[in-house]
């Protein structure tokens, strides 16, 4: 028998929005599908997708990624005029659904893209049921990682 190579960690992840987390409080997380063409499931492949500065949408009971950029490969896409930006529907269940119009609506939250990634063969999108931060919020996470970063220097130095 022979054994499969031991799999990085972070082997699956396609692409990651690390402003998320700056910009926005995040809360409540979900995953869902991805209705996607098959020129644009090669060109993740080829690593060409982009998550910053995306979110999710609720049109008629049905759940829409924008914003998100998938680059076209030019030897995959000759037959079709392949539009990067196009609105993708998320594949959702309906109660997901449903609490996500109720956070958007009644709570004032926003749901963004936060992560893109492989499950066995298909394309997930991780999205995350968040509030803005206020500027005093930025300023405040930014010293915050300014002091763990620090402690990680002195704690390193002292097992020196």
């Amino acid at each position: 028998m022979t054994k499969k190579p031991n799999k990085k960690i972070n082997d699956n992840i396609i692409a990651v929005n690390r402003k998320a987390s700056f910009n926005y409080t995040l809360g409540e997380r979900m995953e869902g599908g991805l209705e996607l063409f098959g020129w644009e499931v090669k060109s993740i492949r080829a690593g060409k997708a982009n998550v910053a500065d995306s979110y999710i949408i609720i049109k008629n009971n049905e759940a829409f990624w924008l914003g998100g950029v998938i680059q076209p490969l030019l030897s995959a896409s000759t037959h079709i005029k392949a539009d990067d930006t196009r609105s993708r529907k998320l594949l959702l269940h309906r109660k997901q659904i449903n609490t996500i119009r109720a956070y958007i609506e009644r709570k004032g939250y926003s749901a963004i893209a936060t992560k893109l990634y492989w499950e066995k063969n298909r394309v997930k999108i991780e999205l995350a049921l968040s509030q803005g931060k206020k500027l005093v919020d930025k300023r405040h996470s930014l010293k915050e990682q300014a002091l763990k970063r620090d402690l990680g220097r002195k704690t390193k130095i002292k097992m020196r």
